[in-house]
């Protein structure tokens, strides 16, 4: 058998270039982003995309207004673009308008827009190369929400910066930070997850807890008030991965079943999603989902205005479909109107 190759399939709303194929015309099918090759991890902001290849550097593409792809541009772009200077990356997060990267030294270095400090390099100054964030060791994880963002510590603990308004930081206040400051209470996370307004952690013993905006019921603790501490996710458990989209909130269990809370099921608890079995990974965009299933295909369901259910079609839907002629995928990610996939080939 010869070597197989990694590629990155996209679909959806592409005004931004965000697609990655050289146009900006929005398909309702997957098409492959224009000269990706040995990706090892693909991410989607809110009209931008990144992949984290294997040797350690990002490629970047989309909308560039507020300097996301950290090319040292303002200039979108519709095919990829290195992202400067950056290398001995292992892990990456796309916000609405900014973007992470994890080093290998457990450092964080991020990028684009920062008004409400979402960079966390002490300053409220949008950048389009990457600036380190002030005092981040010992980082595991991260993840990027619509203008805040989260750092897993290898103590379990979490941290968080940016916009506060909501109580997103998870710190006890509403105020916003443009430097780290701890989420309160949290031990024993393995793993994080950044929506527009709110955040989620899952821990160890198998439950989850989230915090900030809750209008649509997006923390699943069955209330719809906003909370600025932690609060427990209602009656999860068995959880084995997280994932926050713009106001909704997705739970993958260890039988290979999802859950599901917030503004696409109109649920303020957790509710389980039709007919999904066999899911090994799960992602949100703002008003849509995604799975992989352990036979490398995808299912998608929520909002398909711009075509990000990639199954043919422009019809939204509220179960789940598949996406067209994909198979043999790896990993998925979901940005606020496109979607993307890691296909071995």
């Amino acid at each position: 058998m010869g070597i197989r190759l990694l590629k990155a399939f996209t679909w959806g709303a592409n005004f931004s270039g965000q697609l990655g194929d050289g146009t900006n015309t929005n398909s309702n099918v997957p098409v492959p982003v224009r000269g990706l090759t040995n990706l090892i991890a693909i991410a989607a902001g809110g009209a931008h995309s990144l992949a984290l290849l294997s040797d350690g550097t990002v490629q970047a593409w989309g909308d560039n207004q507020f300097g996301q792809l950290g090319d040292g541009t303002n200039t979108s772009s519709n095919v990829p673009v290195p992202v400067s200077g950056l290398t001995n990356l292992i892990a990456i997060a796309a916000g609405h308008f900014h973007s992470l990267a994890l080093l290998s030294d457990g450092t964080v270095q991020a990028w684009g827009a920062n008004g409400a400090g979402q960079l966390g390099d002490g300053t409220n100054t949008d950048s389009n190369v990457p600036v380190p964030v002030s005092g981040s060791t010992n980082v595991i994880a991260i993840a990027a929400g619509g203008a805040h963002s989260l750092a897993l510590l290898s103590d379990g603990t979490v941290q968080a910066w940016g916009d506060n308004t909501f109580g997103q930081l998870g710190d006890g206040t509403n105020t916003s930070s443009n430097v780290p400051v701890p989420v309160s209470g949290l031990t024993n996370v393995i793993a994080i997850a950044a929506g527009a307004n709110h955040s989620l952690a899952f821990l160890s013993d198998g439950t989850v807890q989230a915090w900030g905006d809750n209008t649509f019921g997006q923390l699943g603790d069955g209330t719809n008030t906003r909370r600025n501490v932690p609060v427990p996710v209602s009656g999860l458990t068995n959880v084995i991965t997280i994932a926050a989209g713009g106001n909704h909130s997705l739970a993958l269990l260890s039988d290979g079943t999802i859950q599901a809370w917030g503004d696409n099921t109109g649920s303020n608890v957790p509710v389980p999603v039709s007919g999904l079995t066999n899911v090994i990974a799960i992602a949100t965009g703002d008003f849509h989902s995604l799975a992989l299933l352990s036979d490398g295909t995808v299912q998608v369901w929520g909002d398909n205005t711009f075509g990000q259910l990639g199954d043919g079609t422009n019809t939204s839907s509220n179960v789940p479909v598949p996406v067209s002629g994909l198979t043999n995928g790896i990993a998925i990610a979901a940005g606020m109107l496109h979607s993307l996939a890691i296909v071995m080939i």
